[in-house]
């Protein structure tokens, strides 16, 4: 059985996750109710996959570090070794999330960014999208999803709305073998 990979991530209207600086002011900004489905997202997951420029985004704007009760791995080429948080991994992202796949553990949280999103996508890695639309247009910044893509069918698990955002969780389609 393989484990499967949960993406949970906000984007704005027009399908940024970030401005160009990683700016997330206008996410901090948004009208939401509760935590958006956060907890029981948490709850289903044993580890965390992000890559370096995320991290450090984290370190810098959250404290205490957030998922200090989940195994962690950063991607990072700069990076090796571990801390008390996270171990830092310099293998290809891909194979990496292959064979972590294969091991015990229940889901994987991607949490970002976009080059290891965009990487997935192309493997066909995500299992399961849950994607918080927030009441901003950016126009411009970091896509959530780069082009060239596979084609997937979704199947949608359910719609629900937190204050003025929109929240759209789907699961891949299996294909019949």
């Amino acid at each position: 059985m393989s484990r499967e990979i949960i993406l949970y991530i906000a984007t704005s209207v027009d399908g940024f996750i970030a401005k160009e600086n990683d700016d997330l002011q206008w996410l901090e900004e948004a009208e939401g109710e509760g935590d958006a489905g956060y907890s029981d997202m948490y709850q289903s997951i044993d580890t965390i996959i992000m890559g370096k420029r995320t991290y450090d985004w984290v370190v810098d704007h959250i404290e205490p570090f957030p998922y200090s009760d989940k195994k962690c791995y950063v991607f990072s080429t700069s990076q090796s070794g571990e801390n008390e948080y996270v171990e830092f991994v310099n293998e290809d992202v891909v194979a990496f999330t292959k064979k972590l796949r294969e091991q015990e553990g229940s889901k994987i949280w991607m949490v970002g960014g976009a080059g290891i999103l965009d990487a997935y996508m192309k493997e066909r890695l995500i299992d399961e999208f849950i994607i918080t639309v927030t009441p901003h247009l950016l126009g411009s910044g970091i896509p959530m999803l780069k082009g060239n893509n596979p084609y997937q069918d979704l199947e949608l698990v359910n719609t629900k709305r937190y204050g003025q955002m929109v929240q759209m969780h789907y699961k891949v389609k299996k294909e019949a073998k």
